[in-house]
This record gives structure tokens, C-alpha cells and sequence, in this order.
């Protein structure tokens, strides 16, 4: 037998997994360990502010977007993710806020397309699309052939390579020769002719790979930190053996927390473009990240419930996010994302934050 078609068909099964157990709550980490609760704003009883005119907009990729929000990759070419990736593109057009689809891998390599065709840029015209491979990947022969062709296969506006060694680490299967993965992204930034974004999956980039990853010309970072759901606590959940289940489970708690991710990397990288995601539970945690230093905010565990079931839903639960993210500018006394950015922050044990 082929050992394409089994392969593909082991991804496959592999990500429905995932995704049944990201929707029973598998992994999802405690709200109350997300890091961001060590933070509140001071609070400001004169905003001197119309609610109404609070300006959320920003830009990326030359497009104009209506809030600093991002849909960020999750589907990762489970059977369901044709449904889910159609509510999503519905919802980020009507939204106004880019969408990130999950690794387009199972559908460059198996026979399902999971929806990552031409049309979920149909769908989304005006708004940033972004690809997805894995880092892993790109140390194939024909690495950079298969990210040109995830991001032509759905004309996505820039690539999202993923950095997932834990994940993969913990996976019988997993794909664990990480060596020259940096010089490939270098090779992938000069010949793919679209913007590079790397991101974490939930264990949070630190400042000293940010940077390498700005001197190899990447576009943004998206520090994807702990506090959200923790992939190795899914595959403890996921593991055939006990002996699998033990060696995942001691690494579940394992990562830089998102509000120390983006603070440092914005610290040490005053200049690059930076995604602050993992953890994200409402709107209020989106300002604090944008405070901290994020240039976008991206959420994608809570939205895979409303995702399933309607483009409604995930406008509903976005429309949500948006206005606790427009009362903390209001009530913190900013008129926009830039004077938020100044707004003072105050630590749990009551000293301020610079």
C-alpha cells in the first residue's frame, strides 16, 4: 500500500482527536492560571470619553481591520473543519478581523481539502487570510514548495509556520528532527514571494528566539503562550499507553505565560509586529495584552464551539469580546489602541507597572 494514503489517513485521525478532546475541555488550562488576573488597569472615573466613539481599527497586511482581533489557527484538517472553516471566513469578513486557518498539511498531502480552497477567500475579500504549515515541514526537500502551495491554494494574504516541539516531542508519531528548521525559515522568507509569521502553540516564544527569528526577516510573531490550551496535556489525554500518558503529563503546565511572552519580546523587539495569543479568555484580557505590547489579539479554543455551529455564533461571541475590549478603553481612559497603550497597569500586590 501507498504510504502517502496512510499517512494522510493517521493525520486525519489524529486531529479529529484533537479536536474532540479541545471540545470536551481537554487541556484547556484553569482561567485563573492565564497570567493576566496579576494585572488590572487603573481605573479612570473621569474618562472624558463617548463610549460610542471609542476606535478600535487598526491595520495589517495593508488591509484595514475594524478591531485588533484575530481568529487564530485551530482546525488543522479534522473531517469538520470544512463546516467550521466556512463559519470562521464568514464571520472574520463580516468582522472585519484576519483569520489564521489551522495546518493545511492533512489537506496538502491527503484527499480531503477540509475546506482550504479558493473559496474561503471568496468568502473573506477584504480582510487578511493567512496559510499554516508546520516548522517541521519546511525541512523537507520540497519544504518551501509545499508552504508556496498552501498559501496559493487558498490565496492567502501571508504564511503562519507553526513552532510545535513540545507538541511534537510528546506524539509517538511525532515529527522530532528540529535541526536546520531556523536556516529554512531564512531560505522560506527570501523565495516565498508573501510574509512569514511564526507563531508558538502554547508554550510561548521568548525574546531570544524572537529575535532570531526577526534576523531571519520574519513578518511578526505570535508568542502563542501558556494559559490556554496545553497540547501536552491533550496528548496525555490522547495516549495509547500509560507510558505515554506519563511522560506527557509532567509537561502540561510547561511554557512562558502569555502576559510575560509579550511583554518581554515587545521589550526586546520595539519594532516587530507582534500577535499576543494563548489564554485569552474575554475582552478584558485582549486590552491587557494589547498594553503589554500586542499588536494583535488572537483567541481560538473558546470560538471552536460557536464555530461548529453557525457564522452567527462566532459573531455573537466575537461581538462579545469586542465590547468588553471597547468598555476597558473607555473606563481605563483611552480613545484608541494607542493611548491604551499608555494607560497605567497595576500589579495584584498594588505597585505600578512602567
Amino acid at each position: 500500500m501507498d504510504a502517502k494514503p496512510e499517512m494522510s489517513a493517521a493525520l486525519r485521525i489524529r486531529k479529529e482527536s484533537h479536536l474532540d478532546l479541545v471540545l470536551a475541555g481537554a487541556g484547556i488550562v484553569p482561567a485563573t492560571r492565564n497570567g493576566f488576573d496579576a494585572f488590572c488597569f487603573e481605573h479612570c472615573a473621569l474618562p472624558e470619553l463617548d463610549l460610542a466613539d471609542i476606535d478600535l481599527s487598526t491595520e495589517w497586511l495593508g488591509k484595514p481591520l475594524s478591531v485588533p482581533l484575530l481568529i487564530s489557527s485551530m482546525t488543522g484538517g479534522a473531517l469538520r473543519a470544512e463546516r467550521i472553516n466556512h463559519h470562521l471566513a464568514e464571520a472574520a469578513e463580516a468582522l472585519r478581523i484576519p483569520f489564521g486557518v489551522g495546518s493545511q498539511r492533512v489537506s496538502l498531502e491527503g484527499e480531503s481539502d477540509s475546506g482550504l480552497t479558493h473559496r474561503l477567500r471568496d468568502l473573506m475579500p477584504s480582510v487578511p487570510l493567512l496559510s499554516n504549515i508546520g516548522a517541521a515541514q519546511l525541512i523537507d526537500a520540497k519544504g518551501i514548495d509545499v508552504a508556496r502551495r498552501a498559501v496559493e491554494t487558498i490565496r492567502a494574504d501571508a504564511l503562519i509556520v507553526h513552532l510545535n516541539p513540545l507538541q511534537e516531542a510528546l506524539q509517538p508519531e511525532g515529527d522530532t528532527n528540529w535541526r536546520g528548521i531556523l536556516p529554512a525559515i531564512e531560505q522560506l522568507v527570501l523565495a516565498l514571494g508573501a510574509p512569514v509569521v511564526v507563531k508558538e502553540v502554547g508554550a510561548g516564544l521568548s525574546p531570544s528566539v524572537a529575535r532570531r527569528l526577526a534576523d531571519a526577516g520574519v513578518a511578526a510573531v505570535d508568542v502563542a503562550g501558556s494559559g490556554g490550551t496545553s497540547w501536552a496535556a491533550i496528548e496525555a489525554a490522547r495516549g495509547a499507553t500509560e507510558r505515554q500518558r506519563a511522560i506527557a503529563q509532567p509537561f502540561a503546565d510547561w511554557g512562558l505565560p502569555t502576559p510575560q511572552a509579550i511583554a518581554s519580546v515587545r521589550a526586546a523587539l520595539p519594532n516587530i509586529f507582534v500577535i499576543g495569543s494563548g489564554g485569552i479568555r474575554n475582552g478584558v484580557d485582549a486590552a491587557k495584552a494589547i498594553r503589554l505590547g500586542a499588536d494583535l489579539v488572537g483567541q481560538a479554543a473558546g470560538i471552536l464551539g460557536p464555530a461548529l455551529d453557525s457564522t452567527e455564533a462566532v459573531i455573537e461571541a466575537y461581538g462579545v469580546t469586542i465590547e468588553q475590549l471597547r468598555i476597558s478603553c473607555f473606563c481605563a481612559g483611552a480613545g484608541d489602541l494607542q493611548a491604551l497603550r499608555q494607560v497605567p497597569l497595576l500589579p495584584a500586590n498594588g505597585v505600578f507597572a512602567s
